[in-house]
């Protein structure tokens, strides 16, 4: 029923930027908690973000607080994570996800999924 498209990955210097967007399909996109999670290499897939139907309240991960900011345009059927001040330790593929559960923050709790989009900093 949704479809979900990261884009906006690549590579970036420590200190630098990056805008992931992720594009839904789908009529009831504002029905959806949006949450964005990451996984690094031999690790758990990781909560990062979550943001209410509204748009209206925000819940982060202590390791990105501060530095990142997740929005969205219900008009635009689109989730956006604004990541600044990127560590090497930000290194992930960055995957987007649609769900139930208000601010959740774990995988079991969206029901869709993208395919991730990767972001490499560089020291």
């Amino acid at each position: 029923q949704v479809q979900l498209v990261e884009s906006g990955g690549g590579l970036v210097q420590a200190g630098g930027s990056l805008r992931l967007s992720c594009a839904a399909s789908g009529r009831t996109f504002s029905s959806y908690v949006m949450g964005w999670f990451r996984q690094a290499p031999g690790k758990e897939r990781e909560f990062a973000a979550a943001i209410s139907t509204s748009g209206g309240r925000t819940y982060y991960a202590d390791s990105v607080k501060g530095r990142f900011t997740i929005s969205r345009d219900n008009a635009k059927n689109t989730v956006y994570l604004q990541m600044n001040s990127l560590k090497p330790e930000d290194t992930a593929v960055y995957y987007c996800a649609a769900g139930f559960v208000s601010l959740g923050t774990k995988t079991s709790e969206y029901k869709y999924w993208g395919r991730g989009t990767q972001v490499t900093v560089s020291s």
